[in-house]
């Protein structure tokens, strides 16, 4: 069994000062054209959803279930994010309840030509782990690591 780790940080957003990314990265993807909104930078909504699948992905393996997004919060939109720029999302685990998993998520943007990240986006996520019927259920968390003899 593995031990959960919680971040000391509740619905703190980092400062934009951040320089590389913390916690685990949940997903990588590329920025594309049809991604683009009306201005031709990369649509808001677009960002929203890479992070919520991230975000999911991280909170099943935490609930060992599925889970489904309930709220999004303290959501800050620091930087543009333009076509080609490479996008990852990184999870960090705010907190487990009952139910709920709350993890504060980051993207950050690797621009073309250059070598280092920047911060673009982060929030903080709430998932619900939740049976086949679609019903809340209560996260089974792992229990303490075994003590060497």
């Amino acid at each position: 069994m593995t031990e959960i780790q919680v971040s000391e940080t509740h619905a703190r957003a980092p400062a934009t000062t951040e320089a590389e990314p913390q916690g685990d990265l949940c997903i990588r993807t590329l920025a594309m054209p049809a991604d683009t909104n009306a201005n031709g930078d990369i649509f808001g909504g677009w960002l929203l959803s890479q992070m919520d699948i991230g975000g999911g992905v991280f909170a099943s393996k935490i609930a060992k279930s599925r889970t489904v997004t309930v709220a999004i919060e303290a959501m800050n939109f620091r930087k543009a994010v333009y076509v080609g720029d490479l996008v990852s999302v990184h999870a960090n685990l705010v907190r487990v309840g009952r139910t709920s998993i709350t993890v504060h998520l980051e993207a950050w943007a690797l621009r073309r030509r250059e070598m280092v990240p920047i911060l673009v986006t982060d929030g903080n996520f709430t998932y619900v782990s939740i049976d086949d019927q679609g019903h809340p259920q209560p996260i089974k968390q792992a229990g303490p690591p075994p003590i060497p003899a």
